[in-house]
């Protein structure tokens, strides 16, 4: 049976399901090796993102994605068109379009648990990774179900978060990290200083460059699902998170109001190291890992999973695209439109 009349003829829920009561992600695979994902996906959305809502990520297996301008259309395909990255935290390279490269970190280095751009005051509610080719070793993209993390941590923890929310300041100066211009797109000042007030990030012009405070709350509900997760940058951007290392290194150099960025409570205060590190124990706990496959697409429901990456050696090329704003889909739930959001 040849692999295009077979997935043109057959019902979407014929991909086969593998360990569907928990897995994360949970694999949809292709009847034939090589079948055109173009001609799967349009039939399968509805299979698709009912599953992605429940699991929070779905692996895409043994298909034939057709390059880049094929992950393109099936981002298209399932979620909309593919969305800018702005306000920017690490540096990506475009590939084409709203393609982008995953971040473009020394392949030595992890990548901690985080949810895409949960420090900003919008974000994209799914993600879409496309495995260009694979590591030689290691380099996968753990996965952490959010709701679960919800339920790992302390809930004296939880309530001090929930009650006093958490900010992030960063610090661009010229030497560490992504240059202001990078990370905002301009290098208008009053352009900069515009976007952040239409997105709650207060800003400071210093000696060394640019500094911005932003508030956010630490826990969500999701707007299709209504269920509680931990959903922040509060554990990734705080500076113990970089390690014993490079921690001790930084705050050598720096106060830590000069430090190129770090997290607090919503008031400002310090937030103890011992409670990020536990923080940073119940992510581990519940961390889960695949190996990539070449031609392998992942999609992530941003606020149900966090994401990672491990440490890698060989060329390694994972192409990245993210869709639906947050308010967007909210606005879509508030106006009783939550069934469209399934299909």
């Amino acid at each position: 049976m040849t692999a295009t009349p077979s997935i043109r003829t057959a019902p979407a829920d014929r991909a086969r399901e593998r360990d569907a009561s928990s897995a994360l992600p949970l694999t949809l695979s292709a009847e034939s090796p090589g079948t055109p994902l173009s001609a799967y996906l349009p039939a399968a959305r509805p299979l698709v993102r009912a599953r992605l809502l429940e699991h929070g990520a779905v692996l895409l297996r043994g298909f034939d994605v057709g390059g880049v301008d094929g992950f393109e259309a099936a981002v298209r395909t399932v979620s909309g068109a593919p969305l800018s990255y702005a306000e920017r935290s690490s540096p990506r390279s475009t590939i084409k379009g709203q393609v982008y490269t995953s971040t473009d970190y020394p392949p030595d280095e992890e990548i901690f648990l985080h949810n895409e751009n949960s420090y900003q005051a919008d974000w994209p509610m799914t993600l879409f990774f496309h495995c260009v080719r694979p590591p030689d070793t290691l380099g996968a993209t753990p996965l952490a179900d959010t709701r679960r993390v919800y339920q790992e941590i302390d809930p004296s923890v939880r309530e001090e978060f929930e009650a006093r929310g958490w900010m992030v300041v960063r610090n661009f100066s010229d030497g560490f990290g992504v240059p202001w211009q990078q990370a905002f797109g301009t290098d208008d000042r009053a352009e900069v200083d515009a976007y952040c007030a239409r997105n709650g990030v207060g800003t400071e012009w210093t000696a060394d460059g640019l500094r911005t405070r932003a508030r956010r709350r630490a826990v969500h509900r999701h707007p299709v699902t209504g269920e509680t997760v931990w959903f922040n940058h509060l554990t990734f951007f705080h500076v113990t998170t970089l390690g014993e290392e490079m921690c001790g290194a930084l705050r050598e150099m720096y106060d830590d109001e000069r430090l190129p960025t770090n997290t607090y409570y919503g008031d400002g205060r310090p937030v103890p190291d011992e409670v990020v590190a536990h923080l940073r124990s119940c992510y581990r706990a519940r961390q889960r890992r695949f190996d990539w496959q070449r031609d392998d697409v992942l999609l992530v429901d941003n606020m149900l999973s966090a994401h990672a990456r491990e440490p890698f050696t060989g060329p390694r090329r994972i192409a990245v695209a993210m869709a639906e704003p947050h308010s967007a889909a909210v606005r879509a739930a508030s106006s009783a439109e939550v069934p469209d959001a399934r299909r």
